[in-house]
């Protein structure tokens, strides 16, 4: 769980179930006694030899807390749907698409961009988990925008060591005002003393999405940064963490499978 995207009660509430005092407590330091909570749950797992049974059983915490929220998103949304206008499926028809295949598109259509939010978060998650049981003085922060007012900052998802490490489940972007972006984003940590390191765990399958990201990795190139995409980002992860995400959400995945099979 990111807590740094939790509203203060919803964090205070989660503080307690670790035991950690609330009362009086700003919310920066609530986060930071909760990563310090958890530096030290790594440290008895290390001790003990448990680190990466306490990990996987992180991940697969994590996964259930995501399938549960997206399960619920889904069934929220097909609800709201129920009382749609759609007159709009006029235009459909017009178009040779039948007003029941037309309901079937808007259901994905809708319930997809939950899928593809939770699932990029989760992904993203999961791999810092990764990262910060292998460096617990890493994580996520922020560097002054060196280069324009706007924005005032810039994220590193997870800066471990001088590695300012940028994790995407995927990124299928075809907008060229996303390089110039990530051009000024990558300028601006180099700036700050840091290396540059892009994660694309899924590489974009349309022409013109793999043009941009072929631009992204000579762009990281060119200022000494890496570009990891697909399999490499995987093995990266694996190398640098020492832990295989890819082999633990794999067994999450059977799990799961075995579950739907079962019911």
């Amino acid at each position: 769980m990111k807590v740094e995207r939790l509203k203060k009660d919803e964090l205070e509430e989660y503080c307690k179930k670790l035991g950690i005092e609330t009362k009086g407590v700003r919310k920066a330091e609530l986060i930071s006694a909760v990563y310090f909570h958890r530096r030290a749950e790594i440290d008895v797992a290390i001790a003990s030899g448990d680190c990466l049974k306490l990990l996987d059983k992180k991940i697969n915490e994590l996964a259930d807390e995501y399938a549960g929220n997206l399960r619920a998103k889904i069934i929220s949304r097909k609800k709201e749907m129920q009382s749609d206008d759609n007159s709009h499926y006029l235009i459909y028809r017009v178009l040779g698409i039948p007003s029941d295949e037309g309901s079937l598109i808007d259901e994905y259509q809708n319930t997809g961009r939950f899928l593809y939010k939770y699932a990029g978060s989760f992904l993203e998650e999961a791999a810092s988990l990764c990262l910060f049981f292998s460096n617990r003085n890493g994580g996520k922060t922020t560097v002054e925008n060196t280069q324009g007012q706007r924005p005032k900052t810039f994220e590193i998802d997870f800066l471990n060591g001088d590695d300012a490490v940028e994790l995407k489940w995927r990124d299928a972007t075809t907008d060229g005002d996303h390089i110039t972006k990530e051009h000024t984003r990558v300028k601006v940590i180099k700036e700050h003393g840091y290396k540059p390191i892009r994660v694309v765990f899924y590489y974009p399958q349309r022409e013109q999405a793999i043009k941009i990201q072929e631009t992204l990795k000579t762009l990281y190139s060119g200022v000494d940064g890496e570009y990891y995409a697909g399999d490499d980002a995987w093995e990266y992860l694996h190398q640098i963490s020492g832990y295989d995400l890819k082999e633990i959400l794999t067994g999450i995945a059977n799990r799961r499978d075995s579950e739907v099979a079962n019911d």
